[in-house]
């Protein structure tokens, strides 16, 4: 199995939990709790921010000294509804109880105490189309650079319907030279519908020192250190991903691969 494809340990808990050092990097963190109706869970942000997003399901939230009250609404991800999310600065404290059985995303990037805790969405989310053909998605903007909730993070939803690419044309985000293109670490968090179903991730370089090709499952998490990282969903399977990017600086530039720069719009 790639070193870059990450499957989760288990079905209940923490299931996921991908750390700077794990991935080999700086900047991303991301994690992922499954949990049941009832159940609590407690985490510090220490030095990172982090936007907790609700993927499925709805959790009573406290965080940074302020009761958020329930978030979430959609009961399946690809209800393709806006998400409830929260922001919250380094340096605080959060505390969500599951009110039903739900799936929470623990997105992190290095804090710099420069914005306050919030709720995101699912008001200001609005579902947007990207692409044409056979290489039309769907995005759910939660924090890109056009929103200035965040020190460092960047994340985003997008939903690929059967039959279609994503992350295509294929591009990068691997160098430090703005406005030509940024440095930002990425994690892909994948969905299929129907979930017995797989998808494609390939993540590769221009002289392909990194070439991998993933079958990725629901549930899995694909690091993207360096390199392009197109996606496919089969005829017959939907795919989800939820996008987590941080670097030097918040921006995102890319640069498309050689091969299909002719069709970028």
């Amino acid at each position: 199995m790639s070193h870059l494809l990450h499957r989760p340990f288990g079905t209940h808990g923490k299931v996921h939990e991908i750390t700077p050092a794990l991935a080999g990097w700086r900047h991303v963190g991301f994690s992922l709790y499954r949990l049941r109706a009832g159940e609590t869970v407690a985490e510090a942000t220490g030095e990172r921010e982090v936007i907790l997003v609700m993927v499925e399901g709805k959790a009573a939230m406290k965080g940074a000294g302020k009761d958020w009250g329930v978030l979430g609404e959609r009961m399946s991800v690809f209800e393709r509804s806006p998400p409830h999310c929260l922001y919250l600065p380094n340096g605080s404290e959060w505390t969500a109880t599951a009110e039903t059985d739900c799936v929470i995303a623990v997105c992190t990037a290095p804090g710099k105490g420069g914005h306050a805790a919030r709720r995101i969405g699912p008001d200001g989310i609005a579902l947007t189309q990207r692409g044409e053909g056979s290489n039309t998605r769907y995005i759910n903007n939660i924090a890109m650079e056009n929103e200035d909730y965040c020190d460092s993070l960047l994340v985003t939803e997008v939903f690929t319907p059967a039959g279609h690419w994503s992350s295509y044309p294929s591009h990068r985000h691997d160098e430090d030279d703005f406005p030509r293109v940024t440095y930002l670490e990425e994690t892909y968090y994948h969905r299929i519908n129907p979930a017995d179903g797989f998808g494609i991730q390939r993540v590769y370089t221009d002289d392909l020192q990194l070439n991998e090709t993933m079958a990725v499952h629901d549930g899995d998490v694909v690091c993207v250190p360096r390199g392009h990282h197109p996606c496919g969903a089969p005829h017959g399977f939907e795919m989800y991903y939820l996008n987590v990017m941080a670097g030097p600086l918040r921006r995102w530039r890319f640069v498309a691969a050689p091969a299909v720069a002719h069709l970028m719009r």
